[in-house]
């Protein structure tokens, strides 16, 4: 190739190159701008519900809009109930799940069960929601002797079942980043599969694990559609043994159910906005505690 010719071709790679490099760069950085824009538009929108509000009123125990009374205390706690609830219920069964895919079903099932897992993830809140009013609420009703069917553990369920194939998932990443030496170290030092799954392989992937878990609770924190349909929307203080066959009423059902007939930059407007800030910052903290914990697993290897 002569001379010429071969310093056109590296010059249009060079462009190339520089042009897909800034196209991502812009794309990277258009991200965390989209996410500051919606981070600054609730700022604008809900701070002034803390200076409209008394503090005493804006955390207090009694949602009445109508009777200015804004007390975001039951809607916070209300999330809080179902989502851990929901963590309690899918986080064992996730894990189980992903150790079974991953260490003991054969290739051929691995191969079937890995695109099955991931189309849970794609079913429609509404139609979840859907179901666990017509199924699984009367189930719940009769079962556990609820005075109805539309409570936070109806939610927890359905909320579980949106969370787990985040967790199937990403544990099974972590315990597929396991070495394969890790494996044959602990039968050879005669250690039988189970033993060396539970004592060697999930300690090595504990943190992608937490990772798992942290995912799956943002998952469920944020879901809206299904969790206004089956916990029942009151807002009372889910407090007592009872909390979990009483219907509760959490941030985001409240935000999807009152904004839509709100008058625009009424208090009741902006506290709304306020509880969709403390909503986010919750997101935003367990996201972040996740990717805390996937930078210190890279750093140490990608195992501890």
């Amino acid at each position: 190739m002569p001379a010429p010719t071969a310093a056109r071709s590296a010059r249009q790679r060079s462009n190339s190159e520089w042009a897909i490099e800034t196209l991502i760069r812009m794309l990277g950085v258009s991200t965390i701008g989209i996410v500051a824009i919606i981070f600054l538009f609730l700022l604008t929108e809900g701070v002034p519900a803390f200076f409209q509000v008394p503090l005493d009123n804006l955390f207090g125990s009694r949602w009445y809009p109508t009777s200015d009374l804004f007390g975001a205390l039951p809607l916070l706690l209300g999330s809080l109930l179902v989502t851990l609830v929901a963590m309690l219920i899918a986080f064992p069964l996730g894990v189980m799940t992903a150790v079974f895919v991953r260490e003991v079903a054969p290739n051929w099932a691995r191969e079937l069960l890995k695109p099955m897992i991931e189309v849970l993830a794609g079913i429609p809140s509404v139609v979840l929601g859907f179901f666990g009013m017509i199924l699984l609420a009367p189930v719940v009703r009769t079962s556990l002797g609820a005075p109805t069917g539309l409570t936070a553990l109806t939610g927890a369920l359905v909320l579980a079942y949106m969370a787990l194939p985040t967790i199937i998932s990403v544990a099974e990443d972590a315990l597929d980043a396991v070495p394969r030496s890790y494996r044959d170290a602990g039968l050879a030092m005669g250690a039988t599969q189970w033993q060396t799954i539970w004592r060697v392989v999930v300690p090595a992937a504990r943190s992608g694990i937490l990772m798992a878990l942290m995912l799956g609770m943002g998952r469920a924190i944020g879901e809206t559609m299904a969790v206004m349909m089956v916990t029942g929307n009151a807002a009372r203080m889910p407090l007592g043994l009872d909390a979990i066959l009483r219907p509760v009423r959490t941030m985001t059902a409240t935000i999807a159910a009152e904004m839509g007939e709100v008058a625009s930059g009424s208090t009741h407007y902006h506290v709304l906005f306020g509880v969709a800030l403390i909503l986010f910052v919750l997101v935003m903290a367990i996201t972040l505690a996740s990717a805390s914990v996937m930078f210190r697993r890279r750093e140490r290897g990608g195992l501890r």
